[in-house]
């Protein structure tokens, strides 16, 4: 499933537009990282991706159809959403809080086959042993593999997150981005908002550049280029390469 952006806007206010006149197309099963300095509208952007902010000016389609036409329980069948938050804050057991990523497939209460997808996916996630654990005893890396688990089990075809590596420790930073490599395999277009350059171009494919609301470059690998990177975040920036691997290095 893609998603088109076609020529959108956004403002908070009448003062300034958010997002300018921005157009882009994410194609499915790629992995895609939206990067740029604070303030660029990275997490904006992605609420409007998300159907969570509507466009002042211009649309998103969902393949054909316009995302502001997909009722938002039929959107979740389609979408996951992992915000930079994390998202639900019951206290609840890692399995009750996975197994609430069932809603949009569940009429009245969970059904068998809701509690054989819960139990699958932590299977997968490697979540057994914390299962009846409660998620305000979890470290910060395990929260987020059930934050990541509960969007999967929606069984979405995008998968859009929030600066998903925030407040990790590097240990656990590698983890999720390994994770969510592995997810975009499966075909899901997987797109998320994120800070560190280094790990983005480890892991991702695909990458939006954004300044101020402003598409500055958008594609494959080539678009991370030393001119680009400088004129994002107005420092001047050098790529090394080491052992086959890209590296971006600013010059202080």
């Amino acid at each position: 499933m893609d998603i088109e952006v076609k020529r959108i806007e956004f403002a908070y206010s009448q003062d300034r537009n958010v997002i300018n006149s921005l157009s882009c197309r994410f194609l499915s099963g790629n992995f895609y990282a939206i990067i740029g300095p604070n303030g660029s509208g990275k997490s904006t952007f992605i609420k409007l991706l998300n159907g969570l902010l509507q466009p002042t000016a211009g649309e998103i389609l969902l393949d054909t159809k316009a995302l502001k036409k997909y009722h938002r329980r039929e959107l979740a069948r389609h979408v996951g959403y992992v915000p930079q938050s994390g998202g639900y804050k019951g206290l609840s057991t890692v399995y009750d809080t996975i197994l609430l990523g069932r809603r949009p497939h569940v009429n009245w209460a969970p059904g068998r086959n809701d509690r054989e997808k819960t139990a699958q996916i932590i299977k997968e996630f490697s979540l057994d042993h914390l299962a009846l654990r409660y998620t305000n005893e979890l470290s910060g890396g395990e929260l987020q593999r059930v934050n990541i688990a509960r969007a999967l089990v929606q069984e979405p075809e995008i998968l859009i997150l929030d600066e998903p590596t925030s407040s990790l420790d590097l240990k656990h930073q590698i983890e999720v981005m390994k994770l969510l490599k592995t997810i975009s395999k499966r075909d899901i277009t997987v797109i998320i908002a994120i800070h560190d350059l280094n790990l983005a171009m480890r892991y991702a494919g695909c990458f939006l550049l954004l300044k101020e609301g402003n598409l500055i470059s958008f594609g494959g690998e080539k678009v991370i280029s030393e001119e680009n990177l400088s004129r994002l975040y107005d420092v001047k920036i050098n790529i090394i390469e080491n052992n086959g691997r890209k590296y971006v290095l600013p010059q202080i």
